[in-house]
């Protein structure tokens, strides 16, 4: 009776262990139809300005991209999680996207101290991580060497708003306002500062602020009482910022001209300090007026999937690095090898997007990209020139 019962038992294992089998192939090859690209934005709080239009700038990439036969016929499956503008709850979902949905390669984020969180993890576990808007040029090398930028670097956007500043505002004296609480505002005001006055020019006061400060009355009137012959003000902040400083310079009487980075790309500045907005001037990405078939192609397939033209450049951002995600998978022979794909966008050379052209150099994951001046004129981001960088 026990030889009996033990056969019936261990033919029923090996039945069970075959259908596990088989179900455990068949959701294998369902899974290699698809390849896991994970999507890390802040969707709310104070990042949300520029992270959703660059979220949805990334879907809308991924969605042109499977409708035109994917990756050598995988479609991209956007796994997307919303970092709350809390660094530690980006880390956590980061981990999440390659340990739970085994993402293959991780981009999003538009502010460094974000991207550093979400690079720190993605380093740890191998897998790729490019930052669709983050611009701390040291951040590649902080994080490792699966880090990379779409965009260009600080260094090149505050020397290009410095060089404007002076060549073509015809300015030499400058107040600078930092906020302290950000590695992109003090990396930005550094390198502002350093090329300003490489070109001759001078800061005749300095002040600081933290982020999310409701009152910057203790700055302006310092500014006031001692201007020093400034002639323009460059504000280095981020988009919940924005609105708020500039309108309060305004409703105090400064109407020197403002300057910024792109921290300064984002709809709340115009919301915020409506009228007042006027007459400051953004180094960004790229503007949406250029009149170029990739951008007007790209502006036309947002306001179709949307409903509303792209917010900011970081819309562009977030298409062009699903574009250099797509355009490295597809010069891999297996996108499942995070190691493969982080060297296939290592070797990226000439990619054509909406924001330019991205190259890594032998030795950089930072591309050297041009930067776009726009001026906010009427309620409105009005493109002023394109800058040719070089470092």
């Amino acid at each position: 009776m026990k030889n009996r019962f033990g056969g019936k038992i261990v033919s029923f294992l090996l039945v069970l262990v075959l259908v596990v089998a088989m179900t455990g192939c068949g959701g294998s090859d369902e899974a290699s139809d698809t390849i896991n690209v994970g999507a890390i934005f802040n969707l709310t709080g104070g990042q949300a300005s520029i992270d959703e239009p660059s979220y949805n700038g990334f879907k809308l990439a991924a969605d042109e991209i499977n409708a035109n036969g994917g990756i050598n016929g995988k479609m991209i499956n956007v796994v997307s999680y919303d970092g709350k503008t809390e660094q530690t709850t980006v880390a956590s979902n980061v981990k999440k996207m390659i340990d739970v949905d085994k993402c293959v390669v991780i981009a999003g984020l538009s502010d460094s101290n974000y991207a550093l969180a979400a690079g720190a993890v993605a380093q740890e576990k191998m897998v790729p991580f490019i930052t669709s808007g983050a611009t701390l040029p040291t951040l590649p090398e902080q994080v490792g060497d699966y880090a990379f930028l779409a965009p260009f670097g600080d260094d090149v956007q505050a020397y290009a708003a410095a060089e404007y500043a002076i060549d073509e505002l015809g300015v030499t004296k400058a107040y600078l306002l930092t906020d302290q609480s950000m590695e992109f505002t003090k990396t930005l005001a550094k390198f502002f500062e350093e090329r300003f006055l490489e070109k001759g020019g001078e800061i005749v006061l300095k002040d600081n602020y933290m982020n999310k400060d409701p009152d910057f009355s203790a700055q302006i009137d310092r500014f006031i009482a001692n201007q020093n012959g400034a002639e323009i003000l460059f504000i280095s902040g981020v988009p919940d910022d924005a609105g708020v400083v500039v309108k309060q310079f305004r409703d105090k009487g400064v109407t020197l001209p403002v300057i910024s980075g792109d921290g300064f790309d984002t709809p709340l500045l115009i919301e915020v300090a409506g009228a007042d907005a006027d007459d400051t001037y953004v180094a960004t990405h790229t503007s949406l007026d250029n009149t170029s078939e990739k951008v007007q192609n790209f502006v036309k397939a947002y306001e179709e999937a949307y409903g509303n033209a792209p917010e900011n450049a970081f819309a562009a951002l977030g298409y062009d690095a699903m574009l250099l995600i797509a355009d490295s998978l597809s010069r891999t022979t297996d996108v499942t090898n995070p190691t493969e794909i982080r060297d296939a966008i290592g070797q990226t050379s000439g990619l054509e997007v909406v924001t330019g052209t991205i190259t890594y150099e032998e030795g950089s994951r930072v591309p050297n990209k041009s930067v776009t001046i726009n001026k906010v004129e009427g309620g409105k981001f009005v493109f002023q020139q394109e800058v040719n960088m070089s470092k």
